[in-house]
């Protein structure tokens, strides 16, 4: 089966994962966000399938002026992105679940020993959000 995505539906994709890595960032701000953004970005351009050809871009216009405002846009779209892909394709929303979760983890790689407090509840955050749909 094929499957055709619209602007929008590659925009909430987008959204949903690279917004995902950004929330990691905002959590582990107190020690390296640029090297947690690496590491996170690295996993979702390693993406293979629909959803690699999707994450090879960042999309635009994810940002907020806090990390709850950035959360109120990237929390329900990676539930909306799981939902689309549950309808439309779901081995691809199996393969976007996992990597989101392999981002997530790989953004808490540069933390000494155990991710802190902060990382891993935005972790279960996120995952909330993707067994939401």
């Amino acid at each position: 089966m094929s499957i055709t995505l619209t602007d929008q539906d590659t925009h909430t994709l987008r959204t949903a994962a690279w917004g995902a890595v950004s929330l990691m960032a905002a959590a582990g701000a107190a020690g390296s966000p640029h090297k947690i953004a690496t590491e996170g970005s690295i996993a979702l351009t390693s993406a293979t399938g629909l959803v690699g050809h999707v994450l090879t871009k960042a999309p635009k216009g994810v940002n907020g002026k806090s990390t709850a405002a950035l959360a109120d846009q990237v929390l329900p779209a990676l539930t909306a992105s799981m939902s689309l892909l549950k309808k439309q394709a779901p081995a691809e929303a199996d393969n976007f679940r996992r990597t989101v979760l392999v981002a997530v983890e790989a953004a808490t790689r540069p933390q000494k020993g155990e991710p802190s407090p902060t990382m891993a509840e935005m972790a279960r955050k996120i995952t909330e959000s993707l067994d939401a749909a």
